[in-house]
């Protein structure tokens, strides 16, 4: 399989960085659409996942919903290291379907930990798909900035 065929490259993933503040984070995934981002440190590390449950515990542990109680913590204070974990760029086919049955999307990275981009669930059944013969709908992959 080869992954960098078909992932979203980093360039046209939403994402945000760990000392992002709360309210950054929360605008971003409101505005996509997006039930959960991967979470990058300065150097472009992929660090973990931030999801929407993640804001809603720190919303009801806060007890206010004015973004401006959010702009002071940073996304590092709530960001889940172990959720979703990664593969690196080269992972095989086994490992793929093993990671996407379990998430909506996995992170891609090289070997220095830099995200390069996301594996969704649906570019892997498509890939299927299309290893089974079967024809698709052309993915369209647009930017989510």
């Amino acid at each position: 399989m080869n992954i960098a065929k078909i992932m979203i490259p980093k360039v046209l993933t939403a994402f945000v960085h760990e000392e992002s503040s709360i309210r950054r984070g929360m605008e971003l995934i409101r505005r996509q659409g997006y039930t959960a981002i991967p979470v990058l440190d300065a150097g472009g590390t992929y660090v973990g996942t931030v999801t929407e449950g993640d804001f809603l515990r720190l919303l009801v542990s806060v007890g206010s919903t004015d973004p401006k109680d959010y702009e002071l913590r940073q996304i590092k204070d709530i960001v889940r290291r172990d959720f979703c974990p990664p593969l690196g760029i080269d992972a095989d086919e086994s490992e793929v379907i093993s990671a996407i049955m379990s998430q909506n999307f996995v992170p891609i990275v090289d070997v220095r930990g830099i995200l390069c981009g996301i594996l969704t669930r649906r570019a892997v059944i498509k890939y299927l798909a299309g290893k089974a013969g079967i024809e698709t709908e052309p993915e369209e992959k647009t930017a989510v900035i």
